[in-house]
């Protein structure tokens, strides 16, 4: 029997391909219309910052109990920056990242990286000794049987 001669059409992995990048290409022509709409809201429910230059009047900060309560910008991030828009001259609070809080994020990030190379690295040096015991038997044998 030749090769392939039981199959009709695509191989079973190419029919998934093919579904994937259908799937795909309907989900990118789904989204593009939202970002239109997303395109056509009017700035005047936009805040300044968001429209036009700003300063930052005062830095990133953690938010009160009671902003937390008031404030929108502060559930988001826990933190706070006063700006004042340059056109309109508004004074308003935009949410912000404390760069301490990055840092902690960082070298929480560096930690776990670390321990999981680290138990991959012991994973590997036992199985590498048992691949040793493994063939050092095998040339053991080989020896005895002559």
């Amino acid at each position: 029997m030749p090769a392939g001669a039981g199959r009709r059409g695509l191989p079973q992995g190419r029919h998934l391909c093919w579904l994937l990048c259908a799937f795909t290409l309907k989900l990118c022509q789904a989204e593009a219309p939202v970002q239109d709409e997303k395109l056509s809201v009017s700035t005047s429910n936009l805040p300044c910052w968001m429209v036009e230059e700003f300063v930052v009047a005062e830095e990133c900060t953690p938010c009160s109990n009671f902003q937390t309560k008031t404030t929108p910008e502060c559930s988001s991030t826990g933190y706070v920056e006063k700006i004042t828009c340059s056109s309109s001259k508004r004074n308003e609070f935009k949410s912000c990242r404390s760069a301490l809080l990055e840092q902690h994020l960082f070298w929480n990030f560096e930690g776990a990286v670390v321990g999981v190379a680290l138990v991959f690295a012991c994973l590997v040096i036992i199985r590498q000794r048992q691949l040793d015991r493994k063939a050092l038997e095998k040339v053991r044998k080989q020896i005895e049987s002559i």
